[in-house]
């Protein structure tokens, strides 16, 4: 067992050894902001001892009967200075008949020592209150911190161990593209997580050539004899300066997106957004956001959530690392509460194979030919507290198969207690092929069935899976 461990530390390639010093390092850090004094949820007995000494030289200093009071009657005059401030606590800015009473007959200056305990109570609060956010937000930079470090130290040992050594496929593809007329400069092979390659090939055009980008995938695809596909879709022509262009297998399916929306009360401006984004590894992803509320504030609100969605997921966060980000940094150090909800799908286009977040969404409906299943979430919208459940769920898709997703304008907009059998049963009903005019069938559907104006914003967000031929 030791020396098969020995030989595995001396094929860790130095660069991933240094990432993982980085990733400690972050931990180490997250450990420190952790280790620092939690938030306080009442007052020692120290604290209060100091708001009665300071009521004690704003109002008693100089009074005939101070020395009466803090010397000779010390223990009473404490005693009710803990009523009073109980009392103040319990009731707020305005002291009980009872307590007023027992002070207009022990103190001289009753109104004058309890504004001031009122006033000096208040600010040693909002001071409790203002360490708490401290704390709070001390937390969240931890959890983030330890989240990117577990993300940066995985993401890096899986590209180590994607990295494919093949001297004869790159020297075959470097002269038979010398051939074609394509200068070939690096070559990195890569076998991803579904099993399949990814190439990166540094090149150039010779002058002279013209070569288009869908001819130069064609030539790596002869070469390799597989279906490759350059990245992003790349168009236009290589140019003759080197640049690395990312060739990829073509996966079995493809999907395409429909969308259909209108806003509250028919306004153009909709607090709902959406994205659909390719990314790496024959992966696609589409979500929808509900801001809360409805115009030009609940929009700013979801779209923030769908633009940080994309950027992440487009940097190589994993789907529920992002949420919990995005969840994080909405949530930390904001006075009113704002939320979103996160409706996010990830369709695995080599297996056909979807994975479903929720985070406070309606439910998202599976149509496959006449049957319509439909997943619930039972999670918090991002944005509301620091630690979130989010759903997830996972199916198996086929050819033809059809993910729609809603937003809570639509599921309002039916009866109580009938939103997910009404919807279902829309769904059903549809013999549309197309997802565009699913989408407007369903959204049609829907406003026809409610007979008035909308009360919220409406969206319907739908997505077809389909495989190539």
């Amino acid at each position: 067992m030791m020396e098969q461990m020995e030989e595995e530390m001396l094929h860790i390639s130095p660069y991933v050894l240094q990432i993982e010093k980085f990733a400690k390092s972050l931990k180490q850090l997250s450990n420190a902001f952790l280790q620092l004094e939690d938030a306080k949820h009442s007052f020692s007995s120290r604290e209060i001892e100091d708001m009665f000494l300071l009521v004690k030289e704003r109002v008693c200093t100089q009074c005939d009967k101070c020395g009466w009071c803090w010397n000779e009657n010390t223990i009473r005059t404490y005693q009710m200075c803990y009523e009073v401030l109980g009392a103040i606590d319990g009731y707020g800015n305005e002291l009980n008949v009872e307590i007023k009473r027992k002070l207009q007959t022990r103190c001289l200056n009753a109104p004058r020592f309890s504004r001031e305990m009122m006033e000096i109570y208040q600010d040693a609060k909002h001071n409790m209150l203002w360490e708490k956010r401290i704390a709070s937000s001390r937390e969240g930079c931890a959890i983030q911190l330890e989240t990117f470090a577990d993300m940066i130290s995985s993401e890096t040992k899986e590209l180590e161990d994607s990295i494919v050594s093949d001297a004869r496929m790159e020297k075959k593809l470097e002269a038979e593209l010398q051939k074609a007329g394509v200068r070939v400069l690096y070559t990195t092979l890569l076998l991803n997580a579904e099993g399949k390659y990814e190439i990166y090939l540094t090149a150039c055009a010779k002058k002279g050539i013209n070569m288009s980008y869908q001819e130069f995938a064609q030539r790596v695809s002869e070469i390799t004899g597989k279906r490759m596909v350059a990245q992003d879709g790349m168009q236009g022509t290589l140019g003759h300066d080197y640049s690395t262009t990312i060739f990829m297998e073509g996966p079995a399916y493809y999907t395409l997106y429909g969308i259909a929306r209108i806003g509250k009360d028919c306004e153009r401006i909709s607090g709902d957004n959406f994205m659909v984004v390719d990314l790496p590894g024959g992966k696609q992803c589409m979500a929808l956001s509900d801001g809360m509320g409805a115009g030009q504030s609940a929009s700013r609100e979801s779209g923030l959530v769908v633009d940080l969605l994309e950027e992440l997921l487009k940097a190589g966060y994993p789907e529920k690392t992002a949420i919990q980000m995005i969840n994080l940094s909405l949530a930390m150090g904001r006075e009113e509460i704002h939320f979103s909800t996160v409706d996010l799908c990830t369709f695995y286009l080599y297996s056909g194979k979807c994975r479903i977040y929720k985070a406070g969404a309606s439910s998202t409906f599976i149509k496959r030919g006449r049957t319509v299943e439909h997943l619930n979430s039972t999670s918090l919208p991002v944005g509301v507290v620091q630690k979130l459940e989010i759903n997830e769920k996972e199916r198996q898709l086929d050819h033809g198969d059809f993910i729609i997703m809603v937003t809570d304008g639509i599921m309002d907009a039916l009866p109580v207690g009938e939103q997910d059998i009404i919807l279902e049963t829309i769904i059903k009903g549809t013999d549309k092929n197309n997802a565009k005019e699913m989408a407007h069938h369903i959204l049609e559907q829907v406003l026809e069935w409610n007979g008035r104006a909308p009360m919220d914003d409406m969206t319907v967000l739908v997505a077809s899976l389909w495989r190539f031929v």
